[in-house]
């Protein structure tokens, strides 16, 4: 059975339905990777080879998915995963909610729920890469650049 808690008690009226759904976040990582390439397509994001994705997923320290649970049917809406050195730090990745579902919160609790289950694993240090136009969603949720002044470096193969 996969790890799931519903937090918050979200509750959304699904489109064109009078039917009330309820989002449930998970940490299954038994995840469709068809549906979850359909989600990052959904955002415009370029695709990445699926045996990749799958193996990121794997070697991850954490995944939390987020569902829209209506009936039996259930819709992947939102997706996060962390990589950790599972005594002090993480680092964010992947963090994506299907573009019907954005600016209702969801995407706040879905970060809330990622980093409540880092804080409950005792990882103190929490980073992230943002791009541009999703630096504010990340402040608002109380990340800032590194206080020390440090800039992040990158390596990448010629």
């Amino acid at each position: 059975m996969p790890t799931q808690a519903v937090s918050d008690d979200y509750a959304i009226n699904a489109i064109g339905s009078e039917q009330s759904a309820r989002i449930v976040f998970s940490t299954d990582r038994n995840i469709d990777l068809y549906e979850l390439e359909e989600l990052c397509d959904a955002v415009g994001w370029s695709r990445r080879p699926l045996r990749k994705v799958k193996k990121a997923i794997q070697h991850s320290f954490l995944v939390v998915t987020m569902w829209e649970q209506q009936g039996s049917r259930r819709r992947l809406i939102g997706f996060s995963r962390a990589t950790s050195d599972h005594a002090f730090n993480a680092t964010i990745w992947d963090v994506v909610v299907h573009p019907s579902f954005q600016g209702k919160g969801l995407g706040k609790a879905l970060m809330h729920q990622l980093i409540k289950k880092l804080r409950s694993e005792d990882i103190s240090n929490v980073t992230l890469f943002a791009d541009p136009h999703v630096v504010n969603f990340y402040k608002n949720l109380g990340f800032m650049p590194d206080p020390e002044g440090i800039k992040g470096m990158f390596w990448y193969p010629d």
